[in-house]
C-alpha cells in the first residue's frame, strides 16, 4: 500500500517515522531523538565525571602547595591577580569586537604593544617623569588618557581601512586583514622601540604593603586601581547608555538596527575605539609593572588575552574579566609556586585548560550555547 508522501520526506514504514532530506543536513524526528537519548546521557555522565575529576585533581594540587608554602602561595596569586588585570583590559578588545562583527581582531595584542610604547616615549622620554614624585603620577594619569585616545584612534583608522570594507565579504578575508594589520603595528613598534627590548624607569616604585610575609606590590594596588574603574566605565557604557544599546542592537542584526535609524557604521568604529583604547591602557600599566618594552610583546600576551576571551565566553564582557583574572592567576601558580611544572610550560598548561574547557563547555564559562539553523 503507498504513501502519499512529499519528495522531500523519507517513510520509514517499520519505525513510523518521516525523515526529512530537505538542504544539506538531514533533520531527524522526535522518535529517534528519544532514541538516541540514552546514548548522549550516557555521554554527558562521562564528561561530568571526567570533569569533576579533574577539578578535584586541581584542587587537591591547590591544597598541596597552599599547606606547603602558604606565603609563597598568597605572594604568587596577588601577582597573578595584577597580571590577570592586564589580560582582561586586553580580553576586551578582542571580545568586544567580535561580540558586534565576530571578527578575531589578530592585530589587537600588538595594539597593546604600540601602547606600551607610547607610554614609554610620552612619559619618560617627552614629560621626564620616572622619579615617583608627585608630579610624576599626575603625568601618569595623563599619559594614560593620551595613549588611549591614541590606541582608539588607531584601532578606529583599522577598522575604516581595512575592516568596513570587507563585512560582507568571507571570514577568511577580515581574518587575513587583521593579520596584515598586525604586521604594520609590529613593524611600526621596531621603528620607535627598535629590535631589542629596552628598559624604563617607572613612576610606581619597587616594594609594597608588608602584611607579615605577604606583599601586596605597589604596582598590583595601582594596577587593580585603575582596571576596575575602567571595567566599570565599559560595563556602564554598553549596558546603561544608548551608544551601548546601539551595540547591543547591531551585534544582535545589523540590518535591523539600519531601520531602527542606528548608524550602523558609527557604532562599529565607536567599539573599536573602545577596545583600542583598554588596549592602550592594559600598555602603560604593562610599562609601569614591567617597566620594558618589545616590539614582540603583543603576541604572546595579545595570545594569552583571547585565550582569556575564549575561556570567558568570547562575546561576553563579564567572561572576558573573569577569563583574564584565571588565566593570570593560573599561568601565576604554574611558574612560581613549589610544585608547578614551571615557566617553560606555563603557555602550555594554560592551552590544555582551554583545551579542556572547550571540550566539557564549548561556549565558554559565561557565553550562551548557539543552536546552528539547518
Amino acid at each position: 500500500m503507498g504513501h502519499n508522501v512529499p519528495p522531500d520526506l523519507l517513510f520509514f514504514p517499520s519505525e513510523g517515522v518521516f525523515i526529512s532530506t530537505k538542504g544539506r543536513h538531514m533533520t531527524i524526528t522526535a522518535v529517534e531523538k528519544a532514541d538516541n537519548r540514552p546514548t548522549l546521557l550516557r555521554r554527558e555522565k562521562i564528561e561530568r565525571v571526567l570533569a569533576y575529576g579533574l577539578l578535584v585533581a586541581a584542587a587537591i594540587w591547590l591544597l598541596w602547595n597552599a599547606i606547603g608554602a602558604p606565603v609563597q602561595f598568597a605572594n604568587v596569586t596577588l601577582g597573578g591577580i595584577r597580571t590577570g588585570a592586564i589580560y582582561a583590559l586586553v580580553a576586551l578588545g578582542y571580545t568586544l569586537v567580535y561580540g558586534i562583527i565576530e571578527l578575531i581582531n589578530f592585530a589587537h595584542g600588538d595594539l597593546f604593544m604600540l601602547g606600551s610604547v607610547f607610554s614609554a616615549l610620552i612619559l619618560v622620554n617627552f614629560f621626564g617623569a620616572g622619579t615617583g614624585s608627585p608630579k610624576d603620577w599626575a603625568l601618569m594619569i595623563l599619559t594614560l588618557i593620551i595613549v588611549m585616545a591614541m590606541c582608539a584612534g588607531m584601532n578606529v583608522a583599522a577598522e575604516f581601512i581595512g575592516y568596513r570594507r570587507l563585512r560582507r565579504a568571507p571570514k577568511l578575508a577580515p581574518l587575513i586583514t587583521a593579520v596584515g594589520i598586525s604586521f604594520i603595528f609590529q613593524w611600526l613598534g621596531i621603528v620607535l622601540n627598535g629590535s631589542a627590548p629596552k628598559s624604563w624607569p617607572k613612576v610606581i616604585p619597587n616594594g609594597g604593603i608588608h602584611f607579615g610575609d605577604v606583599i601586596l606590590d605597589y604596582s598590583t594596588i595601582v594596577v587593580i586601581a585603575v582596571t576596575l574603574p575602567l571595567l566599570g566605565l565599559m560595563t556602564y557604557l554598553v549596558q546603561q547608555t544608548r551608544q551601548g544599546k546601539a551595540m547591543r542592537a547591531t551585534a544582535q542584526d545589523q540590518d535591523a538596527a539600519r531601520l531602527m535609524g542606528i548608524n550602523v557604521n558609527r557604532t562599529i568604529s565607536f567599539t573599536f575605539g573602545l577596545g583600542g583604547a583598554m588596549a592602550g591602557a592594559a600598555g602603560l600599566l604593562y610599562l609601569e609593572t614591567f617597566g620594558t618594552t618589545r616590539y614582540d610583546a603583543g603576541f604572546q600576551l595579545g595570545l594569552m588575552a583571547f585565550t582569556a576571551a575564549v575561556l570567558g565566553g568570547i562575546g561576553n564582557l563579564k567572561g572576558a574579566v573573569v577569563g583574564g583574572f584565571i588565566i593570570g592567576v593560573i599561568q601565576a601558580w604554574n611558574d612560581g609556586l613549589p610544585h608547578g611544572l614551571g615557566q617553560q610550560w606555563s603557555q602550555s598548561v594554560v592551552f590544555t585548560i582551554l583545551i579542556l574547557l572547550m571540550v566539557f563547555k564549548p561556549e565558554g564559562l559565561y557565553g550562551k550555547p548557539t543552536v546552528e539553523k539547518v
